[in-house]
């Protein structure tokens, strides 16, 4: 048995041929992005582009696969690709240590980009890199602060609420006449931090969540 055994037994082997022929980019390898790109590895993707400037820090084990104790301090792309290829040895894996930004431009096309980036203006540059290239794109809204898997949803950005990330993106798109794209988001308001500050805490069992629905949304895409 190989290691697409199960995946082959519940989808076909036309649809396991179709996802190693696919090229998938996802840009972010943290708490969102590295479950992403781990269903996307688990599920036979051939070909995965990862970006991200960032090197791994202790403060990242409660909730990005890529932060063990011995991978402190190392690049996170570098480290990702790693497990990648631990988990399937054939798949292709392009790593780009570097902060995506309006200035940035990949020659490359992959057939599906997921953005689980932070920063407002990177997301907006990297949706309008897509726009450019004609590449279907679908974002992840904010994870922090949240605790209710049941209120997590997929939608198009113009019909988010709540989410004052999505808010601010959803102005942005507006005020600059973008086209309308689909984002996981969360319709629960914030939990009260117990501490101050200006780091956001977050909890595995919902930024998990977001980037296992992400996958979840561009695989059904790859192979519809």
């Amino acid at each position: 048995m190989n290691r697409l055994h199960r995946i082959t037994l519940l989808l076909g082997k036309d649809v396991v041929k179709k996802l190693e022929k696919s090229t998938v980019m996802v840009v972010g390898c943290g708490a969102v992005g590295s479950f992403a790109i781990e269903a996307l590895a688990r599920s036979g993707v051939g070909h995965i582009v990862i970006i991200d400037f960032d090197k791994v820090e202790e403060s990242n084990i409660n909730r990005q696969l890529f932060a063990l104790g011995s991978t402190i301090g190392k690049s996170k792309v570098e480290v990702a690709k790693a497990r990648i290829h631990d988990i399937n040895p054939n798949t292709a894996v392009d790593a780009f240590d570097l902060f995506f930004d309006d200035k940035t431009d990949l020659d490359i096309k992959p057939d599906f980009v997921i953005d689980a980036i932070d920063s407002v203006q990177s997301k907006i540059a990297l949706y309008k890199w897509c726009l450019k290239n004609k590449i279907p794109f679908v974002s992840s809204m904010g994870a922090a602060r949240k605790t209710d898997l049941t209120k997590i949803k997929i939608d198009k950005i113009s019909k988010t609420s709540v989410c004052p990330l999505a808010a601010k993106i959803r102005h942005i798109v507006k005020e600059e006449k973008l086209k309308d794209f689909p984002v996981v988001y969360s319709t629960e308001t914030a939990t009260p931090q117990k501490n101050g500050g200006r780091e956001f805490g977050s909890i595995v069992t919902v930024t998990g969540s977001f980037g296992l629905m992400l996958s979840d949304f561009v695989i059904k895409k790859l192979i519809s």
